[in-house]
């Protein structure tokens, strides 16, 4: 799958005819949600019925395109399967029961109620609610595909605009030449990630770069009265602040992701459980800022696309061992050089991301890595437990 975003160009009756499309796209789901809590032991046909039982009970339902309230329900019904398999796993903690959507900032079309224009620069919403021609602002070139290989359209709200995604059937990966290299990496605080090179990349800490200028803007935010028309505009300017972080994390960590899969044919990595780490709350502000796990999804991702080998290793004792003769040296955070009775000294990171490598490599050989190796699965360390790995999807933006 390859997803196309396009900044979309609208006026403000269409402005609002979208945001009418958001929040009932919302209510359905909600609606749909609660009859599922209501009515225990119920399957997705009895969620699909009670859905055609809004779109005959209230107008503003159906107004909107069948297959838009159909994609909430769908949204529904995956909240609750990803619950019930969570609770068969045994996963720690929180188990993700489904919530109510209080903020809810896009609409999902399917195969219907949109035409594409023949220039393939607009597209035109068909149903009831009053969006019409949207244009699109982009890039990207849609002459390449036809217009059945696009399986969804989903209507995006952002802080700084409003954005159409095509979610496009297209096969995108690419066959690269071997290159006869693996790499581990250990990402970190100090350096973003140190390979078993010993090359770093630095960490940009886009978050703290912009600190200064996000607690401004939220200081406007708590000063204006609520309900306000200024307040309004300045949860905007804050909302705006955040989104230029996030795009700038994203595009960093989808950078060099691509950069590590294409120079590598085996890349390894820690299985890390951030949501365990941010826990600290002396280090969860500059953890999140990294964006470890976002950097990990590129990787998986990419590993996919490029029918690289991508593996998770546990990343218990790879800072402790030596990488030379495996003899345990006991050090703390605040000692940065491993140095071990064999005569190795080097940097605590670089041990490590050997370490990590080693792990990986006494992995490769078990049942399913040289089938993950042309592209049907991304490997993963037997018995780590990393099924969502093999789930990420084969496209440009996880987002969609």
């Amino acid at each position: 799958m390859l997803v196309m975003e396009f900044k979309a160009v609208l006026k403000e009756s269409q402005k609002k005819a979208v945001d009418e499309a958001i929040r009932t796209s919302k209510f359905v789901r909600n609606k749909v949600l609660r009859y599922w809590i209501d009515n225990k032991g119920i399957g997705k046909k009895e969620l699909y019925r009670y859905n055609t039982q809004l779109r005959d009970e209230f107008k503003f339902v159906k107004d909107l395109n069948s297959h838009a309230c159909q994609a909430s329900v769908e949204n529904v019904e995956r909240a609750v399967a990803r619950f019930f398999d969570n609770c068969k796993k045994n996963v720690p903690g929180k188990k993700g029961f489904p919530k109510f959507k209080k903020h809810y900032r896009s609409v999902e079309y399917k195969q219907s109620g949109w035409k594409l224009s023949p220039d393939k620069k607009s597209l035109k919403f068909t149903d009831k609610k009053g969006i019409g021609k949207v244009k699109l602002k982009g890039t990207w070139d849609l002459w390449w595909f036809d217009q059945k290989l696009i399986k969804r359209v989903r209507i995006v709200k952002r802080a700084d605009g409003y954005y159409v995604q095509l979610c496009i059937k297209v096969d995108n990966s690419e066959n690269l030449e071997v290159t006869g290299y693996a790499l581990g990496l250990d990402v970190g605080l100090k350096e973003f990630y140190t390979d078993s090179e010993g090359r770093t990349e630095p960490n940009p800490r886009f978050y703290r770069k912009s600190e200064k200028r996000v607690k401004f803007c939220q200081r406007r935010v708590s000063r204006k009265k609520k309900g306000s028309a200024n307040r309004r505009k300045a949860r905007n300017r804050l909302g705006r602040a955040h989104l230029k972080i996030s795009r700038q994390r994203k595009e960093h960590a989808k950078r060099l992701a691509r950069c590590v899969i294409r120079s590598n044919d085996l890349v390894a990595y820690e299985d890390l459980k951030v949501k365990n780490l941010v826990k600290n709350h002396c280090l969860a502000k500059s953890i999140n800022d990294a964006g470890w796990r976002q950097f990990r999804e590129w990787l998986e991702h990419f590993g996919q696309r490029f029918g690289r080998i991508t593996v998770a290793v546990n990343p218990a004792y790879t800072s402790q061992n030596c990488s030379e003769c495996g003899e345990v040296v006991k050090k703390s955070l605040s000692t940065r050089t491993h140095v071990c009775k064999c005569g190795c000294r080097l940097d605590r990171d670089h041990n490590a991301a050997k370490n990590i490598l080693n792990r990986a490599l006494s992995t490769v050989g078990h049942t399913g890595t040289y089938k993950n190796a042309w592209g049907d699965l991304s490997s993963t360390k037997p018995g780590s437990g990393l099924v969502e790995q093999d789930k990420s999807v084969n496209q440009e933006s996880p987002d969609f």
